[in-house]
Protein backbone atom coordinates (compact mmCIF):
# COMPACT_ATOMS: atom_id res chain seq x y z
CA UNK A 1 0.00 0.00 0.00
CA UNK A 2 2.94 2.45 0.23
CA UNK A 3 3.06 3.46 -3.62
CA UNK A 4 -1.22 4.01 -3.09
CA UNK A 5 -1.93 7.72 -2.01
CA UNK A 6 -5.24 9.21 -1.34
CA UNK A 7 -6.69 12.31 -3.78
CA UNK A 8 -5.20 15.10 -1.45
CA UNK A 9 -1.87 12.91 -0.95
CA UNK A 10 -1.33 12.18 -4.33
CA UNK A 11 -2.26 16.14 -5.02
CA UNK A 12 0.43 17.42 -2.93
CA UNK A 13 2.73 14.97 -4.00
CA UNK A 14 2.59 16.04 -7.47
CA UNK A 15 1.86 19.10 -7.00
CA UNK A 16 -1.12 19.37 -8.80
CA UNK A 17 -4.76 20.85 -7.54
CA UNK A 18 -7.26 17.59 -6.30
CA UNK A 19 -9.44 18.56 -9.30
CA UNK A 20 -6.88 18.05 -11.77
CA UNK A 21 -6.56 14.17 -10.81
CA UNK A 22 -9.79 13.82 -10.31
CA UNK A 23 -10.61 14.90 -14.17
CA UNK A 24 -8.24 12.66 -15.18
CA UNK A 25 -10.25 9.72 -13.27
CA UNK A 26 -13.32 10.81 -14.69
CA UNK A 27 -11.18 10.55 -18.21
CA UNK A 28 -10.06 7.04 -18.11
CA UNK A 29 -6.82 8.47 -17.83
CA UNK A 30 -5.52 7.17 -15.18
CA UNK A 31 -7.43 4.49 -12.37
CA UNK A 32 -7.95 4.04 -8.82
CA UNK A 33 -9.17 1.30 -6.51
CA UNK A 34 -10.07 1.06 -2.58
CA UNK A 35 -8.42 0.47 -0.29
CA UNK A 36 -9.36 -1.09 3.00
CA UNK A 37 -10.67 1.79 4.45
CA UNK A 38 -12.94 2.24 1.20
CA UNK A 39 -11.16 5.55 0.51
CA UNK A 40 -10.25 5.60 -3.09
CA UNK A 41 -6.29 5.57 -3.95
CA UNK A 42 -4.25 6.26 -6.79
CA UNK A 43 -0.60 4.54 -7.88
CA UNK A 44 1.90 7.21 -7.47
CA UNK A 45 3.69 5.84 -10.41
CA UNK A 46 1.28 5.81 -12.60
CA UNK A 47 -0.04 9.50 -11.29
CA UNK A 48 3.92 10.19 -12.03
CA UNK A 49 3.08 9.08 -15.39
CA UNK A 50 -0.13 10.92 -16.14
CA UNK A 51 2.11 14.19 -15.29
CA UNK A 52 4.74 13.80 -17.00
CA UNK A 53 2.26 13.23 -20.43
CA UNK A 54 -0.42 15.86 -19.52
CA UNK A 55 1.16 18.35 -17.77
CA UNK A 56 4.16 19.39 -20.26
CA UNK A 57 5.74 16.34 -20.43
CA UNK A 58 7.91 14.81 -23.32
CA UNK A 59 6.94 11.32 -24.19
CA UNK A 60 7.91 8.89 -26.72
CA UNK A 61 5.09 7.75 -29.09
CA UNK A 62 3.46 4.02 -27.44
CA UNK A 63 1.45 3.46 -30.62
CA UNK A 64 2.21 -0.18 -31.38
CA UNK A 65 0.28 -2.82 -33.05
CA UNK A 66 1.29 -6.48 -31.23
CA UNK A 67 2.31 -9.58 -33.23
CA UNK A 68 4.45 -11.99 -31.83
CA UNK A 69 7.24 -13.48 -33.98
CA UNK A 70 6.25 -17.34 -33.26
CA UNK A 71 3.01 -19.12 -34.53
CA UNK A 72 1.66 -21.39 -31.80
CA UNK A 73 0.08 -25.50 -32.34
CA UNK A 74 -3.07 -24.15 -30.87
CA UNK A 75 -6.03 -23.38 -33.24
CA UNK A 76 -9.18 -21.37 -33.32
CA UNK A 77 -13.18 -21.45 -35.27
CA UNK A 78 -14.70 -17.81 -35.08
CA UNK A 79 -18.10 -17.10 -35.53
CA UNK A 80 -19.70 -13.39 -36.88
CA UNK A 81 -16.19 -12.40 -37.49
CA UNK A 82 -17.22 -9.08 -39.19
CA UNK A 83 -14.17 -7.80 -40.34
CA UNK A 84 -11.52 -9.82 -38.62
CA UNK A 85 -10.48 -7.75 -35.18
CA UNK A 86 -10.84 -10.18 -32.96
CA UNK A 87 -9.23 -13.01 -35.77
CA UNK A 88 -6.37 -10.93 -36.57
CA UNK A 89 -5.34 -9.60 -33.13
CA UNK A 90 -5.67 -13.96 -31.93
CA UNK A 91 -3.24 -14.46 -35.25
CA UNK A 92 -0.67 -11.46 -34.22
CA UNK A 93 -0.85 -13.65 -30.50
CA UNK A 94 0.42 -16.79 -31.91
CA UNK A 95 -3.15 -18.48 -32.56
CA UNK A 96 -4.47 -20.29 -36.22
CA UNK A 97 -7.86 -20.20 -37.90
CA UNK A 98 -9.37 -23.38 -38.38
CA UNK A 99 -12.62 -21.66 -39.61
CA UNK A 100 -13.62 -18.18 -39.65
CA UNK A 101 -17.97 -17.79 -40.45
CA UNK A 102 -19.26 -14.79 -41.17
CA UNK A 103 -22.65 -13.32 -43.38
CA UNK A 104 -21.93 -9.57 -44.24
CA UNK A 105 -21.03 -10.37 -47.94
CA UNK A 106 -18.39 -6.80 -47.90
CA UNK A 107 -16.56 -7.95 -44.51
CA UNK A 108 -16.32 -11.09 -46.23
CA UNK A 109 -14.12 -9.76 -48.66
CA UNK A 110 -12.28 -7.83 -46.49
CA UNK A 111 -11.06 -10.52 -44.94
CA UNK A 112 -10.34 -13.09 -48.25
CA UNK A 113 -8.78 -10.07 -49.60
CA UNK A 114 -6.35 -9.37 -46.78
CA UNK A 115 -6.08 -13.29 -45.72
CA UNK A 116 -6.58 -15.30 -48.86
CA UNK A 117 -5.24 -18.35 -46.74
CA UNK A 118 -7.73 -18.29 -44.30
CA UNK A 119 -10.96 -20.54 -44.47
CA UNK A 120 -13.12 -17.78 -44.64
CA UNK A 121 -17.43 -19.40 -45.11
CA UNK A 122 -19.55 -16.65 -46.20
CA UNK A 123 -23.00 -17.91 -44.38
CA UNK A 124 -25.75 -17.63 -42.21
CA UNK A 125 -24.60 -19.34 -38.95
CA UNK A 126 -27.65 -21.09 -38.83
CA UNK A 127 -26.42 -23.08 -41.81
CA UNK A 128 -23.04 -24.40 -41.14
CA UNK A 129 -22.03 -27.50 -39.77
CA UNK A 130 -18.96 -28.12 -37.86
CA UNK A 131 -19.47 -31.89 -37.54
CA UNK A 132 -15.47 -33.33 -37.58
CA UNK A 133 -13.98 -29.99 -37.29
CA UNK A 134 -11.24 -30.04 -34.83
CA UNK A 135 -9.99 -26.86 -33.02
CA UNK A 136 -8.74 -25.90 -29.06
CA UNK A 137 -10.94 -22.96 -29.19
CA UNK A 138 -14.25 -21.55 -30.71
CA UNK A 139 -14.52 -18.08 -30.12
CA UNK A 140 -17.49 -15.65 -31.42
CA UNK A 141 -18.92 -11.86 -31.08
CA UNK A 142 -22.54 -13.19 -30.86
CA UNK A 143 -25.12 -10.77 -31.45
CA UNK A 144 -27.07 -10.36 -28.40
CA UNK A 145 -30.44 -11.24 -29.25
CA UNK A 146 -33.25 -11.48 -26.26
CA UNK A 147 -34.65 -14.80 -25.13
CA UNK A 148 -37.72 -16.11 -24.16
CA UNK A 149 -38.58 -16.99 -20.79
CA UNK A 150 -41.51 -19.25 -21.19
CA UNK A 151 -40.13 -22.13 -18.87
CA UNK A 152 -38.58 -21.85 -15.60
CA UNK A 153 -35.12 -22.34 -17.16
CA UNK A 154 -33.84 -21.18 -20.19
CA UNK A 155 -32.09 -24.52 -21.71
CA UNK A 156 -29.83 -25.81 -24.79
CA UNK A 157 -32.96 -26.22 -27.19
CA UNK A 158 -34.83 -23.78 -25.49
CA UNK A 159 -32.32 -20.96 -27.21
CA UNK A 160 -33.35 -21.93 -30.66
CA UNK A 161 -33.57 -19.47 -33.37
CA UNK A 162 -31.24 -17.20 -31.40
CA UNK A 163 -27.93 -16.28 -32.40
CA UNK A 164 -26.28 -17.00 -29.09
CA UNK A 165 -27.17 -20.53 -29.96
CA UNK A 166 -25.31 -20.64 -33.12
CA UNK A 167 -22.41 -20.44 -31.29
CA UNK A 168 -23.54 -23.59 -28.07
CA UNK A 169 -24.24 -25.21 -31.38
CA UNK A 170 -20.64 -25.11 -32.53
CA UNK A 171 -19.35 -25.23 -29.06
CA UNK A 172 -21.33 -28.65 -29.01
CA UNK A 173 -20.18 -30.13 -32.41
CA UNK A 174 -16.52 -29.42 -31.99
CA UNK A 175 -16.23 -29.51 -27.76
CA UNK A 176 -13.04 -27.41 -27.94
CA UNK A 177 -11.04 -26.93 -24.65
CA UNK A 178 -11.76 -23.12 -24.19
CA UNK A 179 -14.29 -21.05 -25.85
CA UNK A 180 -14.50 -17.11 -25.51
CA UNK A 181 -17.33 -15.07 -26.05
CA UNK A 182 -17.02 -11.20 -26.67
CA UNK A 183 -20.06 -8.81 -26.22
CA UNK A 184 -20.85 -5.15 -25.27
CA UNK A 185 -20.84 -4.23 -21.30
CA UNK A 186 -24.63 -3.75 -21.48
CA UNK A 187 -25.03 -7.46 -21.75
CA UNK A 188 -24.44 -7.97 -17.69
CA UNK A 189 -27.74 -6.12 -17.38
CA UNK A 190 -29.81 -7.26 -20.06
CA UNK A 191 -33.21 -8.28 -19.04
CA UNK A 192 -32.09 -7.48 -15.13
CA UNK A 193 -29.16 -9.73 -15.71
CA UNK A 194 -31.26 -12.78 -17.06
CA UNK A 195 -29.85 -12.85 -20.58
CA UNK A 196 -26.58 -13.90 -19.24
CA UNK A 197 -27.42 -16.01 -16.77
CA UNK A 198 -28.84 -18.03 -19.37
CA UNK A 199 -26.51 -18.02 -21.33
CA UNK A 200 -24.05 -19.22 -18.64
CA UNK A 201 -26.32 -22.19 -17.76
CA UNK A 202 -26.46 -23.17 -21.21
CA UNK A 203 -22.55 -23.49 -21.53
CA UNK A 204 -22.73 -25.02 -18.25
CA UNK A 205 -24.76 -27.87 -19.53
CA UNK A 206 -22.77 -28.23 -22.28
CA UNK A 207 -19.96 -29.31 -19.98
CA UNK A 208 -18.02 -25.73 -19.29
CA UNK A 209 -16.95 -24.08 -16.21
CA UNK A 210 -17.59 -20.35 -17.12
CA UNK A 211 -16.07 -16.53 -16.20
CA UNK A 212 -16.36 -13.38 -17.69
CA UNK A 213 -15.00 -9.89 -17.14
CA UNK A 214 -15.10 -6.48 -18.37
CA UNK A 215 -11.98 -5.79 -20.31
CA UNK A 216 -11.10 -1.85 -20.89
CA UNK A 217 -9.23 -1.30 -24.16
CA UNK A 218 -7.66 2.36 -23.47
CA UNK A 219 -5.91 0.44 -20.63
CA UNK A 220 -4.78 -2.80 -23.27
CA UNK A 221 -2.36 -0.50 -25.74
CA UNK A 222 -5.93 0.67 -27.87
CA UNK A 223 -6.00 4.33 -28.23
CA UNK A 224 -9.95 4.23 -27.41
CA UNK A 225 -12.21 3.94 -24.25
CA UNK A 226 -13.94 1.29 -25.58
CA UNK A 227 -15.26 -1.96 -22.64
CA UNK A 228 -16.07 -5.46 -24.11
CA UNK A 229 -17.46 -7.73 -21.89
CA UNK A 230 -15.58 -10.68 -22.82
CA UNK A 231 -16.39 -14.64 -21.37
CA UNK A 232 -14.26 -17.30 -20.98
CA UNK A 233 -15.78 -20.91 -21.20
CA UNK A 234 -13.44 -24.20 -20.06
CA UNK A 235 -14.28 -27.61 -20.24
CA UNK A 236 -14.79 -29.04 -16.85
CA UNK A 237 -12.57 -32.25 -17.40
CA UNK A 238 -9.63 -29.57 -17.86
CA UNK A 239 -8.29 -28.11 -14.38
CA UNK A 240 -6.68 -25.51 -16.77
CA UNK A 241 -7.34 -21.45 -14.37
CA UNK A 242 -8.93 -18.83 -16.24
CA UNK A 243 -6.76 -16.52 -17.70
CA UNK A 244 -7.49 -12.63 -18.79
CA UNK A 245 -5.30 -9.62 -19.82
CA UNK A 246 -4.07 -7.23 -17.02
CA UNK A 247 -4.37 -3.59 -17.37
CA UNK A 248 -1.30 -1.85 -18.12
CA UNK A 249 -0.70 1.78 -16.57
CA UNK A 250 -0.65 3.94 -19.03
CA UNK A 251 -3.05 4.93 -21.73
CA UNK A 252 -2.25 5.87 -25.76
CA UNK A 253 -3.13 9.39 -27.10
CA UNK A 254 -4.97 9.95 -30.11
CA UNK A 255 -1.84 12.04 -31.08
CA UNK A 256 -0.03 9.11 -30.59
CA UNK A 257 -2.29 6.84 -32.81
CA UNK A 258 -2.65 9.37 -35.64
CA UNK A 259 0.94 10.23 -36.08
CA UNK A 260 1.43 9.87 -39.86
CA UNK A 261 -1.95 8.11 -40.86
CA UNK A 262 -2.79 7.74 -44.39
CA UNK A 263 -4.87 9.96 -46.63
CA UNK A 264 -8.18 8.47 -47.03
CA UNK A 265 -11.54 9.33 -47.95
CA UNK A 266 -14.17 9.77 -45.17
CA UNK A 267 -17.45 11.70 -44.52
CA UNK A 268 -17.81 15.56 -44.95
CA UNK A 269 -20.13 17.58 -42.42
CA UNK A 270 -22.81 20.28 -44.66
CA UNK A 271 -22.20 23.59 -44.05
CA UNK A 272 -24.39 24.87 -41.38
CA UNK A 273 -22.85 21.66 -39.14
CA UNK A 274 -19.49 22.10 -40.02
CA UNK A 275 -20.22 26.03 -38.90
CA UNK A 276 -21.56 25.05 -35.58
CA UNK A 277 -18.60 22.77 -34.76
CA UNK A 278 -16.13 24.97 -35.73
CA UNK A 279 -17.03 26.35 -32.17
CA UNK A 280 -16.63 23.46 -30.04
CA UNK A 281 -12.74 23.49 -28.52
CA UNK A 282 -10.94 20.17 -28.51
CA UNK A 283 -11.99 17.37 -26.19
CA UNK A 284 -15.46 19.65 -25.82
CA UNK A 285 -19.20 19.12 -26.67
CA UNK A 286 -22.69 21.19 -27.22
CA UNK A 287 -22.26 22.93 -23.45
CA UNK A 288 -19.30 24.55 -25.25
CA UNK A 289 -21.33 26.46 -27.88
CA UNK A 290 -22.95 29.85 -27.23
CA UNK A 291 -26.07 29.51 -25.13
CA UNK A 292 -28.29 30.64 -28.43
CA UNK A 293 -26.68 27.89 -30.90
CA UNK A 294 -26.69 25.49 -28.20
CA UNK A 295 -30.18 25.40 -28.37
CA UNK A 296 -30.75 25.89 -31.99
CA UNK A 297 -28.50 22.81 -32.82
CA UNK A 298 -29.86 20.92 -29.96
CA UNK A 299 -33.47 20.86 -31.16
CA UNK A 300 -35.72 18.85 -28.84
CA UNK A 301 -33.06 17.31 -27.48
CA UNK A 302 -31.26 20.27 -25.21
CA UNK A 303 -34.39 19.90 -22.72
CA UNK A 304 -34.40 16.40 -22.53
CA UNK A 305 -31.98 14.75 -19.15
CA UNK A 306 -28.92 13.41 -19.36
CA UNK A 307 -25.43 14.77 -20.38
CA UNK A 308 -25.55 14.21 -24.21
CA UNK A 309 -22.15 14.56 -23.97
CA UNK A 310 -21.30 12.53 -27.19
CA UNK A 311 -23.63 15.61 -29.20
CA UNK A 312 -21.19 18.15 -31.07
CA UNK A 313 -18.25 16.21 -29.68
CA UNK A 314 -14.57 17.11 -30.75
CA UNK A 315 -12.56 14.43 -29.52
CA UNK A 316 -9.15 15.51 -27.70
CA UNK A 317 -5.27 15.22 -28.89
CA UNK A 318 -4.25 13.95 -25.57
CA UNK A 319 -6.63 11.49 -24.76
CA UNK A 320 -8.02 7.99 -26.10
CA UNK A 321 -11.33 8.33 -28.34
CA UNK A 322 -14.37 7.58 -27.00
CA UNK A 323 -15.69 4.40 -28.38
CA UNK A 324 -16.08 4.69 -32.28
CA UNK A 325 -19.75 3.65 -33.52
CA UNK A 326 -20.26 2.48 -36.96
CA UNK A 327 -20.49 5.79 -38.19
CA UNK A 328 -18.25 8.87 -36.96
CA UNK A 329 -20.97 11.81 -37.48
CA UNK A 330 -24.00 10.47 -35.63
CA UNK A 331 -26.07 13.24 -33.79
CA UNK A 332 -25.96 11.20 -30.31
CA UNK A 333 -22.00 9.92 -30.71
CA UNK A 334 -20.43 13.12 -32.82
CA UNK A 335 -16.26 12.05 -33.37
CA UNK A 336 -15.53 15.14 -35.06
CA UNK A 337 -11.43 15.31 -35.47
CA UNK A 338 -9.60 17.34 -32.65
CA UNK A 339 -8.24 20.28 -34.81
CA UNK A 340 -9.41 19.94 -38.22
CA UNK A 341 -13.58 20.19 -38.55
CA UNK A 342 -14.55 17.04 -40.05
CA UNK A 343 -15.29 13.23 -39.06
CA UNK A 344 -12.53 10.86 -38.95
CA UNK A 345 -11.67 9.50 -41.58
CA UNK A 346 -11.89 5.46 -42.45
CA UNK A 347 -7.85 5.13 -41.93
CA UNK A 348 -8.03 6.97 -38.64
CA UNK A 349 -10.63 4.60 -37.78
CA UNK A 350 -8.60 2.27 -38.53
CA UNK A 351 -5.76 3.73 -36.29
CA UNK A 352 -7.97 3.96 -33.01
CA UNK A 353 -9.63 0.22 -33.73
CA UNK A 354 -5.29 -0.54 -34.08
CA UNK A 355 -5.81 -2.22 -37.55
CA UNK A 356 -2.22 -1.72 -39.21
CA UNK A 357 -2.38 0.30 -41.93
CA UNK A 358 -1.94 -2.54 -44.58
CA UNK A 359 -5.34 -4.09 -43.56
CA UNK A 360 -7.61 -3.19 -46.60
CA UNK A 361 -11.43 -2.52 -46.05
CA UNK A 362 -13.73 -3.41 -48.82
CA UNK A 363 -16.80 -2.02 -50.37
CA UNK A 364 -18.56 1.86 -49.86
CA UNK A 365 -16.92 4.14 -47.38
CA UNK A 366 -19.91 3.97 -44.96
CA UNK A 367 -19.66 -0.19 -45.39
CA UNK A 368 -15.74 0.16 -44.06
CA UNK A 369 -16.86 2.75 -41.31
CA UNK A 370 -19.58 -0.27 -40.18
CA UNK A 371 -17.16 -2.60 -40.29
CA UNK A 372 -14.55 -0.96 -38.29
CA UNK A 373 -16.80 0.41 -36.02
CA UNK A 374 -18.37 -2.87 -35.45
CA UNK A 375 -15.06 -4.88 -35.43
CA UNK A 376 -12.93 -6.12 -32.03
CA UNK A 377 -9.71 -3.65 -31.13
CA UNK A 378 -7.07 -5.77 -32.75
CA UNK A 379 -4.71 -5.24 -30.10
CA UNK A 380 -7.40 -6.07 -27.74
CA UNK A 381 -7.78 -9.41 -29.58
CA UNK A 382 -4.05 -9.86 -29.18
CA UNK A 383 -4.15 -9.62 -25.62
CA UNK A 384 -7.18 -12.15 -25.34
CA UNK A 385 -5.06 -14.32 -27.63
CA UNK A 386 -2.19 -14.45 -25.46
CA UNK A 387 -4.12 -15.17 -22.78
CA UNK A 388 -6.05 -18.19 -24.24
CA UNK A 389 -2.69 -19.60 -25.54
CA UNK A 390 -1.42 -18.99 -22.09
CA UNK A 391 -4.24 -21.05 -20.32
CA UNK A 392 -3.36 -24.34 -23.24
CA UNK A 393 -0.12 -24.10 -22.84
CA UNK A 394 0.05 -23.37 -19.11
CA UNK A 395 2.70 -20.67 -19.10
CA UNK A 396 1.88 -16.96 -18.30
CA UNK A 397 3.03 -13.78 -17.71
CA UNK A 398 2.19 -12.31 -14.55
CA UNK A 399 3.46 -9.05 -15.15
CA UNK A 400 0.34 -8.75 -18.14
CA UNK A 401 -1.85 -12.01 -17.50
CA UNK A 402 -3.59 -12.55 -14.43
CA UNK A 403 -5.41 -15.84 -13.44
CA UNK A 404 -8.70 -15.51 -11.80
CA UNK A 405 -10.45 -16.69 -9.27
CA UNK A 406 -12.95 -19.78 -10.21
CA UNK A 407 -16.40 -18.26 -8.44
CA UNK A 408 -19.69 -19.73 -8.89
CA UNK A 409 -21.67 -18.44 -12.49
CA UNK A 410 -24.54 -17.82 -10.14
CA UNK A 411 -23.06 -15.83 -7.92
CA UNK A 412 -20.98 -14.05 -10.23
CA UNK A 413 -23.62 -13.19 -12.21
CA UNK A 414 -25.31 -12.11 -9.01
CA UNK A 415 -22.44 -9.76 -8.17
CA UNK A 416 -22.04 -8.16 -11.62
CA UNK A 417 -25.91 -7.24 -11.59
CA UNK A 418 -25.90 -5.38 -8.74
CA UNK A 419 -22.04 -3.42 -9.57
CA UNK A 420 -22.12 0.47 -9.55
Amino acid sequence: MADLFTVSDAADALDVSIDTIRRWEKKGLIKSVRDSRNYRVFNIIELRRAKDKFVGGEQSNRYKIYQNKITSKYSAVELFAGAGGLALGNEHAGLQHRLLVENDKTAVETLRHNRPNWNVVCADARTVSYVGIKSDIVAGGFPCQSFSYAGKQLGFEDARGTLFFELARCVKEINPKIVLGENVKGLLRHDGGRTLEAMINILGDLGYRVKYKVLRSQYLDVPQKRERLIILCVRKDLSMPFIFPKELDYTISMREALHKVPISPGQQYPPRKKAVLKLVPPGGYWRDLPPKIQREFMAGSFHLSGGKTGMARRLSWDEPSLTLTCAPAQKQTERCHPDETRPLTVREYARIQTFPDKWEFRGSVSAQYKQIGNAVPVNLGFHIGRCLIAMLSGQHDPKTMEIESTTTPKKQAQLLLFED
